[in-house]
């Protein structure tokens, strides 16, 4: 007897916190959908060039940091990409919003890049310093894999934008990388009941689940010390 697929957000879930993934697969469908500033931050992507231009007002947009340090990001980002000849197939992608279903998991791939294949996701939140976040690391790593298992052919890298920071980031689909991705494959599909919380409390400060979870977080309050 063949296994559900496993959905890409599950396994990103997973890798940033087992116990956060077993209170959302508990939501219902419609519970689940990303809040609609997501979608609008992901539009962003589709306006590059346009944002470019100096006399485009970025005051409403929904960009991480000031209008100016957000034109100069994106300039070094395009010209980057453009030297190492990546920037007109990440703006012209052979499709985008592809629904791929691979042998353990499926999910929407936002961009599929073609010659070499490859999975471009975009993110609405902020990069790390260097690299990307694990969590997105194996989401990458699921998205290549199912498109691999759908076009029988070899997957190396990945692709990760964040259109509110001007950056765009591209990943090796390291055996590391892999492995971690088998863990929360593995994670996910073990879950029977709440896992083990979390250490890094950090982690709980903004999760939605940390009442029902349990896990007592520190108030605005108790920061500035006192309480």
């Amino acid at each position: 007897m063949s296994r559900p697929h496993v959905p890409f957000s599950d396994l990103r879930t997973a890798a940033y916190c087992p116990r956060k993934c077993y209170y959302q697969r508990r939501l219902d469908s419609d519970e689940r959908e990303p809040p609609p500033e997501v979608a609008t931050i992901r539009d962003l992507e589709r306006r590059y060039e346009t944002l470019l231009e100096t006399d485009s007002e970025l005051t409403d947009e929904p960009i991480g940091v000031s209008p100016s340090a957000y034109r100069d990001r994106l300039a070094a980002t395009q010209e980057r990409l453009v030297a190492d000849g990546h920037w007109e197939r990440l703006r012209e992608p052979a499709a985008r919003d592809v629904l791929a279903t691979g042998r353990h998991c499926r999910g929407i791939v936002h961009k599929v890049l073609a010659d070499p294949l490859e999975p471009v996701l975009v993110s609405p939140g902020k990069p790390p310093e260097y690299g990307v976040w694990e969590s997105q690391s194996v989401h990458a790593v699921a998205a290549a894999k199912a498109l691999a298992w759908e076009h029988e052919r070899s997957v190396e890298n990945a692709w990760l934008e964040y259109p509110a920071y001007g950056t765009v980031r591209q990943i090796s689909l390291t055996t590391r990388r892999k492995a971690r991705y088998r863990r929360a494959l593995r994670t996910v599909r073990e879950l029977d009941g709440p896992p083990a919380r979390t250490d890094n409390r950090s982690k709980c400060e903004s999760c939605e689940f940390a009442p029902e979870c349990g896990v007592r977080t520190r108030t605005l309050r108790s920061l500035l010390g006192f309480g």
